[in-house]
């Protein structure tokens, strides 16, 4: 198999995972979050980041089935990571050609 070919199969099967394996996600807070509402101090938490995420809480906005909007979270979220290490990539070939 071309090396070109195994690309497209890595990212078929990372886009797999990130859509399917997303659905099982627990929609529960995690430890550390269940740990400070318990003993009260949640609300002392740092306030949000400035950059607000795109897709808040791992759900695609817009969407009422929560395992659907998952799943397409980590869908585009994987196929956004692919195409930024791809371009990351790309430059980096495209410098190296050109000796700079």
């Amino acid at each position: 198999m071309k090396k070109k070919c195994w690309v497209w199969v890595g990212l078929l099967v990372a886009l797999a995972v990130g859509g399917l394996l997303s659905l099982a996600a627990s929609p529960h807070p995690d430890v550390l979050q269940r740990v400070a509402a318990d003993k009260g101090f949640l609300e002392k938490a740092a306030p949000a980041p400035v950059l607000a995420s795109p897709l808040p809480g791992y759900l695609f906005p817009g969407i009422a089935d929560r395992r659907l909007a998952t799943g397409l979270a980590g869908f585009l979220g994987t196929l956004a990571l692919f195409g930024l290490g791809f371009g990351i990539g790309w430059a980096a070939r495209a410098l190296g050609r050109r000796g700079a």
